[in-house]
C-alpha cells in the first residue's frame, strides 16, 4: 500500500510520488530522484520544513529548533520526518531546479472541439500516458500550440480522475490557439504540453469555500467542483461566475448539475452587460457581502482577468473582511500568465 503525494514547488511545478506509510517522504522523493533540500535526515536543522495543505501524517521525531509546536499546528512538517496517512499536498519552499526536477511532457491527441459562442471555445484532448499524468483541481498546463513555435496556458477544466482532459479558451483575434482552433484543427491532431503547473489548486476544504469566475476563469473552478463531486465537502461551497455578454456564458447547465450532486453547493451568475437577460447586472463585486464571505471564516478562489481579480480583491479589503485564505490567479490571453497566492 502506497499513498499519492503531490510536492508543490515555489516556481509552480508540481510533481507526485509514491510514498508507503512506512517511509519517509523524503526517502520516497529521493527514489523518484526529487531532490527536497535538506541538511540533515535527522530533524534536527529545519532546512526541508514545508506546509502541508492537504492530508494526514506521521511528523516523526524532531527537535523544537526545527519546527516549533506553533509551526506543527499550523500545518508544517519536515519531509525528512514524516509519514503519510493518507495522500498528501506539500507546499516545498524551493524551486524545480533545485530539486533536480521541472516539468513532465506529454502529448495528446486532439478528441473534440465545441464552439460555445463567438467568444469562447471548448476543446479535449485524449493523452498517450494519462495514467502517468496527475495534477491538483486548478491547475494549468503549457500547450504548444500546433503549426506554431508558440505556447500558451490554459487550466484543466476536467478533474484529476476524468480520463479526457477538457479546457476552455476565450478567443482573440489575431490569437495563436484561436487562429488555430478556429481555421486549422482537426480531430486527431497531436498536440504536447508540459506541466501540471501552479499554486492555485484546491485545498482542504476544512470550513466554507467561495469560488469566484471571470469568463473563462470558470475553467479551474470546473476541475475543482469535480473533483468535490468525487470528494463531497463537509462545508457549504458557493460559486459567483461573472462575464461581460450573455454570450460569453457557458456551462451553466454543468453548474445546475453540480448543484444536484454535490451537497451544500449552490451558485450564481451575473453579467456586465446592461442590455443581458440575465437576473444579475453588474460585476460579481455586487454579490459579495459580509455573509458571502462568512464574515471570514471562509476560503476564497478566484480566477479571472487581472482588473477583475483586483476589484474584487480591493472590494473585499473595502468591506473589512479578512478571508482565511485567499488564493487567485490572473489570466491574460497573451503567453505570459501571472500568478499569485496570498494565504
Amino acid at each position: 500500500m502506497s499513498f499519492q503525494v503531490a510536492l508543490n514547488f515555489e516556481d509552480g511545478i508540481t510533481r507526485f510520488i509514491e510514498c508507503r506509510p512506512d517511509e519517509t517522504v523524503a526517502e520516497a522523493s529521493y527514489k523518484a530522484r526529487i531532490n527536497i533540500p535538506l541538511d540533515c535526515r535527522d530533524g534536527a536543522c529545519g532546512t526541508c520544513k514545508s506546509l502541508c495543505e492537504s492530508g494526514g501524517y506521521d511528523g516523526g521525531d524532531y527537535i523544537d529548533e526545527a519546527l516549533t509546536e506553533d509551526e506543527a499546528a499550523a500545518g508544517h512538517c519536515l519531509p525528512c520526518q514524516m509519514t503519510p496517512r493518507s495522500d498528501l499536498v506539500l507546499r516545498i519552499p524551493a524551486t524545480s531546479a533545485a530539486a533536480k526536477t521541472g516539468p513532465a511532457t506529454h502529448t495528446a491527441t486532439v478528441a473534440a472541439v465545441k464552439q460555445h459562442s463567438a467568444t469562447t471555445v471548448e476543446f479535449a484532448l485524449d493523452v498517450d500516458d494519462r495514467d502517468a499524468l496527475d495534477f491538483l483541481p486548478g491547475q494549468y498546463v503549457n500547450i504548444a500550440v500546433p503549426g506554431t513555435d508558440q505556447t500558451r496556458s490554459y487550466s484543466f477544466s476536467s478533474g484529476p480522475t476524468q480520463k479526457q482532459l477538457s479546457f476552455l479558451v476565450r478567443t482573440v483575434p489575431g490569437g495563436a490557439m484561436s487562429g488555430y482552433l478556429a481555421e486549422r484543427v482537426r480531430a486527431g491532431d497531436r498536440v504536447e504540453f508540459t506541466g501540471p503547473m501552479g499554486s492555485f489548486y484546491l485545498r482542504e476544504t476544512v470550513r466554507p469555500a467561495l469560488l469566484l469566475a471571470g469568463g473563462t476563469g470558470l475553467a479551474p473552478l470546473l476541475s475543482m467542483l469535480e473533483q468535490l463531486a468525487r470528494k463531497p465537502p463537509a462545508h457549504p461551497v458557493h460559486l459567483l461566475y461573472g462575464v461581460t455578454t450573455d454570450q460569453d456564458l457557458v456551462h451553466l447547465d454543468t453548474l445546475e448539475d453540480y448543484a444536484e450532486v454535490i451537497p451544500g453547493f449552490t451558485f450564481d451568475h451575473c453579467v456586465a452587460d446592461a442590455a443581458s437577460s440575465a437576473r444579475n447586472k453588474g460585476f460579481v463585486t455586487g454579490l459579495i457581502d459580509s455573509s458571502t464571505l462568512h464574515d471570514g471564516d471562509v476560503d476564497v478562489y478566484l480566477c479571472g482577468p487581472p482588473a477583475m481579480v483586483e476589484a474584487v480583491r480591493g472590494h473585499i479589503t473595502a468591506l473589512g473582511v479578512t478571508p482565511a485564505s485567499f488564493h487567485y490567479e490572473k489570466f491574460t490571453p497573451a503567453t505570459v500568465r501571472a500568478t499569485a497566492e496570498a494565504a
